[in-house]
């Protein structure tokens, strides 16, 4: 079905509307729900101590553990939201917390092997590269920043 299309009437637009929000429903809710999962957990059994210990302000590699913690798992930001709430909540630092999101959206493995598909390994790696570097970075600003704008 071509949406486009001028002879389409306001219900096949409608019935179109309707197949592509059960089709993104049907993708994203699973991650959604593991990411309420994993917060959970984080909220109920994970002690605080240990989170502010590895992403609280006295590590100063939090955000690289919050970066390297992120690439094996894979989810879409919706399903990281309440994993990030969960760190957050529990005193990880927001450029920690947004690291590890940066990580799992972007530097996935399951993410890297199909763009390993796609593209040349020089490529892949310099792709790798300069989003480790920029969130990393990111991390490391929002940290600094986060007294100024808490």
């Amino acid at each position: 079905m071509d949406i486009d299309s001028p002879d389409l009437t306001i219900k096949d637009r409608l019935l179109y509307a309707k197949e592509q929000m059960l089709s993104t429903f049907k993708k994203v809710f699973p991650y959604v729900l593991a990411g309420v999962g994993i917060g959970a957990v984080i909220h109920n059994w994970i002690p605080e101590e240990w989170i502010v210990t590895v992403l609280g302000n006295k590590n100063p590699f939090g955000v690289v553990l919050a970066t390297l913690i992120g690439v094996p798992m894979y989810a879409d930001i919706f399903g990281t939201i309440p994993i990030a709430e969960a760190l957050f909540a529990k005193g990880a630092q927001l450029g920690s917390v947004l690291s590890f999101m940066m990580a799992v959206t972007t530097l996935s493995l399951p993410s890297i092997i199909m763009l390993r598909k796609a593209v040349k390994p020089k490529l892949l790696a310099l792709f790798i590269a300069i989003c480790t570097v920029g969130i990393i970075l990111v991390g490391y600003l929002f940290n600094l920043i986060q007294p100024l704008i808490a």
